[in-house]
């Protein structure tokens, strides 16, 4: 038999004794049977209902967070190598004499020798003085105004690139001519020494075999 068959007559009379004394020791069952005979309907009965439940969801959020990263500086550090002075004169008293015979030309007594002579050798130690200054040193004028010009020195001018000569009196400015337009060097280019101690050699002795 189905659940949704009636039961039948005999069935009914042993489900209502059997109920009647159920009835009589269950006080709830007693309650449901006041309610269905009220017509409450059994629950197997009631439609279902749909019942929306509004469950929370987490939201995920994308957060951007900047991490500070470490800037790395490629930093170059020049190094100077600083030259003792008397090496680098030294130094360039050896220039002087491996490309103009300088310290011959100076040693030696020119006495005995013409201006022709003399000058003739004088032409070979300019030559190789010039080259030694323009490969090694560069030399521009101390003022840029041409011999001859006359000029004003302001207060607080330097005296150690400005000499005066002359009447000097009294306190600057000073105008006068300009008789010298002098030098100075505004870099200079030596060769690195590997051995400080040769520089004191200018010229090798030289023996011939």
């Amino acid at each position: 038999m189905s659940s949704n068959t009636p039961p039948s007559f005999l069935s009914r009379i042993a489900i209502a004794i059997g109920s009647f004394f159920a009835i009589l020791g269950n006080g709830r069952l007693a309650a449901d049977v006041t309610r269905l005979r009220a017509g409450e309907a059994l629950a197997a009965d009631v439609a279902p209902r749909e019942i929306r439940v509004e469950v929370p969801v987490e939201k995920i959020v994308e957060v951007r967070v900047e991490v500070p990263v470490e800037t790395i500086v490629e930093k170059t550090v020049e190094l100077r190598v600083e030259v003792p002075t008397d090496t680098a004169a030294l130094q360039l008293l050896g220039l002087l004499q491996r490309e103009a015979r300088f310290v011959d030309f100076i040693q030696e007594d020119v006495a005995p020798y013409t201006d022709a002579e003399i000058g003739a050798a004088a032409r070979v130690v300019h030559a190789g003085c010039r080259k030694v200054l323009g490969e090694h040193f560069t030399i521009a004028p101390v003022r840029p105004e041409a011999e001859g010009a006359r000029i004003t020195l302001p207060a607080g001018f330097d005296a150690a690139a400005v000499r005066l000569t002359g009447h000097v009196v009294g306190q600057a400015p000073f105008t006068g001519t300009l008789g010298h337009r002098g030098w100075q060097v505004t870099l200079v280019q030596l060769p690195q020494l590997t051995d400080p101690q040769a520089a004191k050699v200018l010229a090798q002795a030289e023996v011939e075999l």
